[in-house]
């Protein structure tokens, strides 16, 4: 075993740990899980941000070649995103969403044997940068809303209908609160989604010489960007607030998820990591 294997397995172990004491704070009402639960996953971000790059630092190749590697980097804009987000908002819920994709990104990148990506050395660093982190940012603020917008749901539905709320329910943020995370997801994903897509486009006719191939990826990418287009204009333009934002929000990130696992790793695609 060499020593990076078991650095990631120290990494995945704080990333479950850290989940875990959430977990049991939630469940128990415990702030002193909770306080754990945010060390554990803070001191598994800055092990994972030492990860990436010895990895780099080994092989400066393995950013732009190696298929693992991106699931690795998601998992990490995944929690970075919710860093932030609990610094400036102090949204200790979003751990929910955030803990147990973060774990589940870097268990797989652990576990899959994905295929060399080639990439012309050329072009590299622009579609790293533009293409690669717009859209990571993007889907990571697309799980904070995911989130946000189960909880949104699920509490609004119980108010509603007059429902007493337990005392678990009731240890959970307002409903303004969970809107507000919807908005900066919007807001801010909404832009970087959009230089993501364009970039990838140009990139496609810089490698395959066609900017649209029909391509599942491509098909799929361009159906996310319409419909994160029209929650763009609804929530800015026209002010839409709760459960419809919520839900379209939701279903955003499942289609991204779709699009990043399922089309990459079992469809034919120029985007597919299988070797």
């Amino acid at each position: 075993m060499t020593f990076l294997t078991l650095f990631d397995m120290t990494i995945a172990l704080l990333y479950f740990l850290g989940a875990l004491f959430f977990l049991g704070g939630i469940l128990g009402s415990t702030h002193f899980l909770k306080r754990c639960s945010l060390i554990t996953t803070l001191i598994a971000f800055l092990l994972h941000t030492i990860d990436l790059v010895l990895k780099v630092s080994q092989s400066p190749e393995f950013f732009i070649t190696q298929g693992q590697f991106y699931f690795s980097l998601l998992a990490w804009v995944l929690l970075m995103i919710y860093l932030v987000l609990w610094w400036r908002l102090k949204l200790q819920f979003l751990a929910l969403t955030a803990s147990p994709l973060a774990l589940m990104l870097f268990c797989s990148s652990m576990a899959i044997n994905t295929d060399t990506l080639s990439i012309p050395s050329e072009l590299s660093l622009l579609w790293f940068g533009l293409h690669i982190a717009a859209l990571f940012v993007s889907i990571a603020l697309l799980a904070m809303a995911f989130g946000a917008g189960l909880c949104y749901i699920y509490v609004d539905k119980k108010i509603k209908h007059k429902i007493k709320l337990n005392k678990l329910q009731r240890d959970l943020p307002a409903l303004t609160s969970f809107d507000q995370v919807n908005h900066w997801a919007v807001s801010i994903g909404f832009p970087l989604f959009t230089v993501g897509v364009l970039s990838g486009f140009l990139w496609a006719g810089f490698t395959w010489g066609e900017i649209f191939s029909f391509d599942p990826k491509e098909i799929l990418s361009l159906a996310i960007w319409f419909v994160f287009a029209y929650l763009f204009h609804q929530r800015l333009a026209l002010g839409w607030k709760g459960r419809k934002p919520a839900k379209m929000a939701s279903w955003l990130f499942i289609l991204s998820l779709v699009s990043f696992l399922i089309i990459n790793l079992y469809l034919p695609t120029h985007h597919s990591f299988q070797p």
